[in-house]
């Protein structure tokens, strides 16, 4: 079975799930640097689990990720992070509290005619303008996300960087880059939220 190394991780990937690139590389790396012992961790649409597995195999986490996807959830849990099938936070029937959420959403701007057969469309399909999964996570983001929990999000030029942040700042979270990258066509980025209300 293919599979890819990467920092004290090994993750195998099948078809029907989005094979690890370069824009899951970079959110590794910095959920890697800004996560501590400890923590207690979820990450939505996790793919193969390359993100979580990186986390689990360098640190002490607390860790719980979730895809749509059911080859996705499957994929991931053979890679040894605990996943669940669930739509955003839908799995959550009551409110948790989370030091750290992860999310690479998908960003491609997707109109019917571009839209992958099977599973896989989850994993790239934005929306027609790209934005449509990113709205649909921060309006359920800061029931699950602790007093000064980090929230890390994947965002590329070909969405907007700048109303990426706007909306995250309007979320009540003070946001920054935190590390960028030049990839063929956009520039990805990873965001950094920190929420300054809610619950102890």
């Amino acid at each position: 079975m293919p599979h890819i190394t990467y920092r004290n991780a090994c993750v195998e990937f099948v078809d029907d799930v989005y094979e690890p690139a370069e824009d899951s590389f970079l959110l590794a790396d910095a959920a890697l640097d800004l996560a501590k012992q400890g923590m207690k961790i979820l990450e939505i649409g996790t793919g193969t689990g390359f993100v979580a597995a990186v986390l689990k195999a360098n640190l002490d986490v607390d860790l719980l990720a979730t895809d749509i996807n059911p080859y996705a959830v499957k994929c991931a849990c053979n890679n040894g992070v605990p996943t669940i099938r669930a739509d955003m936070f839908s799995a959550f029937k009551s409110l948790k509290c989370f030091d750290m959420i992860i999310f690479n959403p998908p960003y491609l701007p997707t109109l019917e005619e571009d839209k992958v057969p099977g599973w896989l469309n989850y994993a790239f399909d934005g929306g027609v303008d790209g934005t449509a999964s990113l709205h649909r996570f921060l309006e359920g983001l800061v029931s699950y996300l602790c007093h000064k929990g980090i929230v890390l999000v994947l965002v590329s030029s070909l969405t907007g960087i700048e109303k990426a942040i706007s909306w995250m700042e309007g979320y009540g979270l003070e946001t920054e880059v935190v590390v960028k990258e030049k990839c063929f066509f956009e520039e990805l980025v990873v965001l950094k939220g920190i929420l300054k209300a809610g619950p102890e």
